[in-house]
């Protein structure tokens, strides 16, 4: 199949003219196009559409943008060796290396000549976990954005892409979630009581120690929870029925733990009903009362752990105990956990039970306003006394602070109007002169708090509120340039560029005072707060939102495995799977290891569940460790996750094609272009029927319409087809011997996962320059094209030199020209 027309091959010697040659390679290069090209991609026969004849590459000018993309596509065939095809005559490593290096250096020098940057939305609002993020980081309180915010959509693999538009619906969503979170943050005491309940997936199985409860315990759950004040909360558990109402598993008494971080508060007897098969009334008393205080604190609801019973049974116990039919809790589970309260608001008592003084209270009121950690962030500064004067130099210190990072960029008076404004009229009905003494206001007082000060906190929270739903807040916002030529975009709108790529948050304090300074703008400086961001926890975002959409993560929480198939399957199970990839895509960025560790790892991070389900003895406990593996383990880099190979396959049964697919477009970054209407599906598999799965796809190959894109996935699926549907690793397939050998588009020969990672890493940079890809479109929240190709190669070729850490990446996408310059409009 051919590519290159004879008009290339003087200007590919003409790009190669600086490098040393010989009287042959003219030759060479007439020859490469005669021989591979032109029999399927000429005036008459344009494979693909393809037409190569009158293609003159050596006229391709800076302003034919439309050429420069047709010879992107071209180039990346060549790279990934996807053509010619494998079953057409093929040029030599040599030969490749050198054609593809020419046409590369000239596309990089045009786009030096004239660079096209495509441009990211002037306005975008946050995604749902960017709102999260940013108010965590704002006020120091963790939020549960679905509960006000819907899901967004997802476009080029990420969910940051498609937050261009704003309907009035959505507004209203903003207003809602502002309302809420500004009095969950200032904590004042309105003495209205609100509920919560969390429930548990039916198919967790409970039995044993689940994470981050303490050791000694089972089952359960354990929750950050921001309580919006000091008081009294109510928290109800309910336990698991089978469908007869009994509690499954409850044959003696056991201990339920209510625990407030990490400390018991309160513990339940849970007992049989005695002579009766009654279990309507079993945890109809499984309520208390706690004194909590305001703020975050973990919840956690755990049974404590009596041991492990061995079960009389003819075969080997599942795993998965969560119902009584296939699979019978051995112990009652937890259903649901409410929280309800505060039922006497302003109870001071904390929550090992000690109560302060109320009379300190009325005699410090700083100390009530610096109870938490929002109301740290919120009253940074406070009234000396309840007049007007200074409750109103309190609330403008206090918003001037909450503005600047909460708007990501200088605050100047118009900002504050709003707030202030809201402010004051919150204020007005009862604030008090400034010739009013202090002497007073104890008496007008609720539980220690004068009414003053009441009032004050009611009208921050109005403040606050507007301040959360403006939009220069849940907005990100860029000056559109002036030129068509690529223009660097501001210091501020740099700053927050760099911290939603790395932190899917806005930026921090030092990140916005170098930005004021105009600092931010020397790469050096950039290259080193990008390594001081990577450094910082909040760069986990990485961890649970790019990798998560990139390596389909997300989709774990959806897999439903036949169970007649699968009975093992659960949810502790589902959850060890996604950790377990998660763990490896942390070490490699948190240590700054070569990014192909991810397709080649000698060691992977197992817990006891998902060591058992890949049969890997040694392993005990709940909790993620590294785990040495031996030279002929069937575990290691990603293609080996149970997680990954989970999401792409059916609920009963493999699919090569789709895992095919998978690693083409999240691996190489070829995706094959999507099916053809009206195409016949493959039907299920039987025993005993007379053709393989793989002779039933052969089969499929035979329509004209799917051949082209099933060579390039099936052969490369086939190679992973000794992992079942849920990751295990298997010899036969129903009644026939698994065959994982095949032809990769690139002409290798391979037959299993190991020759499959070997192909992979023998010419790593296809892998590397999709992963720079996918972390530019991530990081921009765009689709990336041939526009940025030349930046791409730039990125990959820098970190070459260095084995393509993990850093190196970073730095050189956030000191890319994409990443910091617009231009007028998106030019093609």
């Amino acid at each position: 199949m051919a590519l290159l027309g004879p008009s290339l091959l003087g200007l590919a010697f003409v790009a190669l003219a600086g490098r040393p040659t010989d009287a042959d390679q003219p030759a060479s290069l007439n020859a490469f196009s005669q021989t591979y090209c032109l029999d399927c991609h000429n005036e008459s026969d344009a494979a693909g559409g393809l037409n190569l004849g009158n293609s003159d590459f050596s006229q391709l000018t800076a302003n034919d943008l439309d050429g420069r993309q047709h010879w992107e596509q071209i180039l990346i065939r060549l790279q990934t060796r996807q053509m010619p095809p494998p079953d057409a005559e093929r040029p030599e490593e040599s030969e490749y290396q050198r054609v593809s290096t020419a046409i590369a250096r000239r596309l990089d020098q045009l786009h030096r000549q004239q660079p096209r940057i495509p441009n990211v939305d002037t306005i975008r609002r946050l995604t749902r976990t960017e709102y999260a993020n940013v108010i965590g980081d704002l006020l120091d309180i963790q939020i549960d954005a679905t509960q006000w915010l819907p899901k967004d959509e997802s476009s080029h693999g990420f969910d940051n892409i498609t937050v261009g538009e704003l309907s009035p619906a959505l507004i209203h969503r903003y207003v809602s979630a502002a309302e809420a979170v500004s009095r969950l943050a200032v904590g004042r005491q309105g003495g209205t009581a609100t509920g919560w309940t969390i429930r548990l997936p039916a198919d967790l199985t409970q039995e044993y120690h689940l994470s981050p409860l303490p050791l000694g315990t089972r089952g359960g759950l354990n929750l950050k929870h921001a309580f919006p004040e000091t008081g009294t909360y109510r928290v109800s558990v309910r336990l698991t029925r089978d469908r007869d109402e009994k509690v499954e598993g409850l044959y003696r008494t056991h201990e339920l733990d209510i625990l407030i971080d990490n400390k018991r508060r309160h513990r339940f007897q849970v007992e049989k009903p005695k002579g009766r098969n009654d279990f309507t009334q079993v945890d109809a008393n499984l309520n208390t009362d706690l004194h909590v205080t305001a703020g975050m604190h973990d919840l956690g609801v755990t049974f404590v752990h009596q041991g492990d019973s061995l079960l009389e049974i003819k075969r080997k116990p599942f795993e998965a105990s969560y119902n009584r039919h296939r699979h019978p809790r051995q112990q009652p589970a937890i259903f649901e956990v409410t929280v309800y309260g505060p039922l006497s608001p302003g109870d001071q008592q904390t929550t090992d039970g000690s109560q302060p003084a109320a009379t300190a209270i009325a005699k410090q009121p700083s100390t009530h306003f610096s109870s938490t950690g929002s109301r740290r962030k919120i009253f940074t500064a406070i009234p000396k006394d309840d007049s007007i004067e200074s409750q109103q130099a309190a609330a403008e210190t206090n918003f001037r602070n909450l503005l600047f990072k909460a708007y990501r960029r200088p605050i100047d008076d118009a900002d504050l109007a709003v707030p202030m404004r809201l402010f004051q009229e919150a204020l007005k009905p009862t604030v008090t002169s400034s010739d009013a003494t202090v002497t007073a206001a104890p008496a007008q007082s609720i539980n220690g708090t004068p009414l003053w000060q009441q009032q004050f906190e009611r009208a921050i929270e109005r403040g606050l509120a507007s301040i959360l739903v403006n939009p220069n807040f849940f907005l990100k916002i860029e000056s559109a340039a002036s030129d068509d030529k690529p223009a660097p975009i501001s210091n501020f709108e740099l700053a927050s560029r760099l911290s939603f790529f790395l932190w899917s948050s806005g930026p921090d304090q030092r990140l916005l005072e170098l930005a004021e300074a105009g600092k931010l703008s020397d790469r050096q400086q950039l290259a080193a707060e990008a390594k001081r961001m990577l450094a910082d926890p909040r760069s986990e975002a990485l961890v649970n939102n790019f990798a998560a959409q990139w390596l389909y993560l997300r989709n774990v929480d959806a897999v439903k495995p036949d169970l007649r198939l699968f009975p093992d399957f659960d949810e502790n199970l589902r959850r060890s799977m996604r950790q377990e990839t998660e763990w490896l895509f942390r070490h490699v960025m948190q240590n700054n290891l070569p990014v192909t560790s991810l397709i080649d790892s000698e060691f992977t991070f197992l817990n006891q569940r998902l060591a058992t389900h890949y049969e890997i003895p040694g392993v005990v406990g709940s909790h993620f460790r590294q785990v040495q593996l031996p030279a002929d383990s069937p575990r290691g880099g990603l293609l080996r996750h149970a997680s990954i190979l989970a999401v792409t396959s059916y609920s009963t049964r493999t699919s090569p094609t789709i895992r095919g697919n998978w690693i083409l477009e999240n691996l190489l970054g070829t995706p094959p272009p999507p099916p053809p209407p009206n195409v016949p599906t493959i039907k299920e598999n039987q025993p005993g029927t007379a053709t393989t799965f793989r002779e039933q796809l052969a089969q499929h190959r035979q329509n004209e319409a799917c051949a082209g894109c099933h060579r390039l996935m099936d052969p490369i699926g086939f190679a992973l087809d000794h992992y079942d549907a849920i990751g295990r690793w298997r010899a036969f397939n129903l009644d026939s011997t698994i065959d994982s050998q095949g032809t990769l588009p690139d002409g290798n020969e391979v037959d299993g996962v190991a020759d499959l990672e070997h192909a992979l890493l023998h010419n790593p940079q296809p892998f590397v320059r999709c992963l720079v890809e996918k972390l530019l479109t991530y990081g921009l929240g765009r689709g990336v094209d041939h526009r940025d190709a030349a930046d791409v190669r730039k990125i990959v070729q820098q970190a070459a030199s260095t084995g393509y850490r993990f850093e190196d990446l970073i730095t050189g996408i956030v000191t890319s020209q994409p990443f910091g310059y617009r231009t007028k409009e998106s030019l093609h």
